[in-house]
């Protein structure tokens, strides 16, 4: 089965350039001029989306947070596409929960390289998943009242659960089962977004929303300036 990708912008001829390379490379792709057009359309079916953020009516953030609200979606890989080029427009739209990030004007060789790398990247998650899956159970990871249930990935304190991202959760999952020690930005970098390239500012953001997240738990993660990020139990 041919891999379907769907590209979403609201400038025609990006999407006819982005179709046309995409489907000399063997891709199935589909179009659509607006989020809203996009929503209509059956979005289970597609194993990649390419999203353009600056568009009428309902941006690409809004499109990208429905999509990773929506159960059949969430684990459907995004890039955006945008001419905003900002550190902020990009760490947004990594903390949205987008794979990747391209900046117009790009080439159709780094697009079809980074197609390719986030489509392994998808890959190898669904290979990891099912052999979890199949795996045996995974014990609760535990500090006090703190616990993460890694086979339901949920995150509780005193038995109600915290609402947290997909990063949130790679990092305390895995802050906390490798405590008393700091880890660099590359060592998270390669853990939670898989070794993909993002800025400083973008693991400092998102730590510094988990650590309001699981409160009063956010002090025992902690900073050592110039070398990284820890879970102490002792602080």
């Amino acid at each position: 089965m041919r891999i379907r990708i769907l590209v979403i912008d609201d400038e025609e001829s990006y999407c006819e350039i982005l179709k046309y390379n995409l489907q000399k490379e063997g891709y199935e792709v589909d179009t659509a001029d607006s989020a809203e057009s996009a929503l209509r359309m059956d979005l289970s079916i597609y194993q990649l989306m390419i999203v353009d953020i600056m568009m009428e009516h309902l941006s690409g953030f809004d499109f990208a947070k429905r999509v990773r609200n929506n159960p059949a979606t969430e684990n459907t890989p995004i890039i955006f596409c945008s001419a905003l080029n900002g550190e902020d427009d990009t760490v947004m739209g990594l903390n949205i929960g987008a794979d990747d990030y391209i900046t117009k004007p790009f080439t159709i060789g780094e697009v079809i390289a980074r197609v390719r790398a986030v489509l392994r990247r998808s890959h190898a998650s669904q290979q990891v998943a099912y052999n979890v899956s199949q795996g045996p159970y995974e014990p609760d990871i535990t500090f006090r009242t703190l616990r993460i249930d890694r086979n339901n990935k949920a995150c509780y304190i005193d038995g109600k659960e915290i609402s947290l991202t997909r990063k949130e959760f790679d990092m305390l999952l895995f802050f906390m089962t490798h405590r008393e020690r700091i880890h660099s930005r590359d060592e998270i970098m390669q853990q939670v977004w898989g070794g993909t390239e993002v800025s400083n500012r973008a693991i400092d953001t998102n730590i510094t929303r988990l650590r309001q997240k699981i409160a009063p738990y956010g002090e025992n993660i902690v900073t050592r300036l110039g070398f990284g990020y820890g879970f102490k139990s002792e602080i």
